[in-house]
């Protein structure tokens, strides 16, 4: 075996190391009271070197070409990275009360996003498999981390049941694809798969394992409970990170592999998306819990996410790439003052408790006001561009067929304005609402802090700076 063609594999080696550095600091740590900290510290800035190979690397194969590394995967990496950077900030304040289990925690948050690199740079189906549940795995560990509360407990069990079956599901559709081709690799797969019912039904049973992971309706039913259940900083790492890696996979696989099978997913497409942005913004409204809420805008957002892949192009990953990135910032933004008001008033996380905060917390109320009109679309945010560049690429390239596309991106816009009510709900309660007993002030710490200043310099400049913008379309035209 040519070991070498690990020095092709740059950001997996260095993330690699950066968990076994992890597990041994844990060893180390054993009994220092400063544990949780210095293991903080220690993911923290490895997470922030991890950003320069997955910035800096070039286009790469290994190992037979079932390793795939291309410019607009490296780009997601770094976004990703910088998604689990901001994870990893935000839960000093809440591992303070887990020490004995920091060590485990970081070398999760770790394991699984490494897994989301092999993923995404699978050049082959069953090394895209071993990526998928490489991060699947030790994400339910995570949901579940919280071991003595009742719902952590049936989060995990209900997130790590229907993975289960999803991947059942998926390997279904695998296999009816090797059958019909002879092959599981991508390239060769792209250039000799025709129509049968054999591809046909493999496409839709991948589609649909890969969709319970994008939590795209009809495969969203496990996301509210689980969303819920989970510790908060997990719920914002499972929001933003785990889809972003799924979304862009699922969108490559679509337009490489299945490109010639175009004219059969795409209606499949159209319906899913339409039913994704429409259910979750729906079932957002009658919410009064604050992470049932977001997990079923989550849902929306998956929806307007994969409305960038109808225009099956280099604009539609430039797109949905950079949609990924705003949010990021807003939905990390949002689960951190989750997390705050969460630590600050004895784990409520229901909408009541955000009544009248703007009198006790005008800071943290504006940035959280912020990050909510991001998510909606309005101008002049990093949201209303990322929800932009989306509706431009659905439609371009389909002149033989104008018409679907052109309504998709109107039922869209049209629950745009729908989302743009709910996230109000919460505004209108920190800012109108009366109550006798708002939440006291308090001050947050400093981890809690750069988290959020991270997050608002994301939603006020990723918008603006066409530097960010151009640097990703760069990398999807190469890939």
């Amino acid at each position: 075996m040519n070991y070498s063609q690990f020095l092709n594999m740059i950001p997996e080696a260095t993330l690699m190391l950066a968990l076994v550095l992890v597990f041994f600091a844990d060893f180390a740590l054993y009994k220092s009271e400063r544990k949780t900290f210095v293991l903080g510290v220690l993911t923290g800035a490895l997470l922030l070197c991890q950003l320069v190979p997955c910035f800096l690397a070039e286009p790469a194969t290994a190992f037979g070409g079932m390793y795939v590394s291309s410019p607009i995967v490296n780009v997601m990496k770094t976004i990703l990275t910088l998604g689990t950077f901001i994870v990893v900030v935000m839960s000093q304040k809440w591992m303070a009360s887990n020490t004995k289990l920091s060590g485990e925690f970081y070398m999760l948050v770790l394991s699984t996003l490494l897994g989301m690199y092999m993923m995404m740079s699978a050049g082959h189906f069953l090394l895209f498999f071993l990526g998928l549940e490489m991060a699947s795995v030790p994400m339910a560990c995570l949901v579940a981390f919280d071991r003595y509360k009742k719902k952590s407990a049936e989060a995990a069990a209900k997130y790590i049941l229907t993975a289960t079956f999803s991947s059942g599901v998926m390997l279904y559709g695998i296999s009816f694809l090797y059958g019909a081709v002879g092959t599981l690799y991508f390239d060769d797969m792209a250039q000799v798969i025709e129509l049968s019912p054999l591809t046909i039904m493999g496409m839709v049973f991948f589609f649909s394992g890969l969709g319970f992971k994008i939590s795209l309706v009809p495969f969203h039913f496990w996301t509210a409970d689980t969303y819920e259940g989970a510790p908060t900083p997990i719920t914002g790492y499972l929001s933003v990170v785990s889809k972003g890696a799924a979304t862009l996979t699922l969108a490559i696989i679509l337009m490489h592999v299945f490109g010639r099978l175009v004219e059969y997913w795409e209606p499949l497409l159209w319906i899913v998306i339409m039913l994704t942005i429409t259910v979750g913004n729906l079932f957002a409204i009658r919410q009064t819990e604050l992470k049932r809420f977001m997990a079923f805008s989550s849902i929306s957002q998956a929806g307007y996410i994969m409305l960038a892949v109808i225009g099956n192009s280099a604009q539609s990953l430039t797109a949905l790439t950079f949609y990924v990135l705003v949010y990021v910032a807003a939905n990390m933004a949002v689960f951190t003052v989750i997390s705050a008001v969460e630590e600050s008033n004895g784990g409520r996380t229901d909408m009541a408790a955000y009544n009248g905060l703007y009198t006790t917390n005008p800071k943290l109320s504006l940035l959280m006001t912020l990050a909510l009109f991001s998510l909606a679309g309005i101008p002049p945010f990093a949201g209303m561009f990322s929800k932009f560049f989306v509706f431009m690429a659905a439609v371009s390239g389909h002149e033989s067929a104008p018409f679907w596309p052109y309504f998709v991106v109107f039922i869209a816009l049209i629950n745009t304005v729908v989302s743009l009510y709910y996230y109000l709900l919460i505004v209108k309660a920190m800012y109108i609402t009366k109550t006798d007993a708002p939440l006291p002030t308090f001050k947050n710490g400093a981890a809690i802090n750069w988290s959020l200043a991270i997050c608002t310099i994301g939603i006020l400049l990723f918008g603006v700076c066409s530097c960010i913008y151009e640097w990703i379309d760069k990398a999807a035209v190469a890939l």
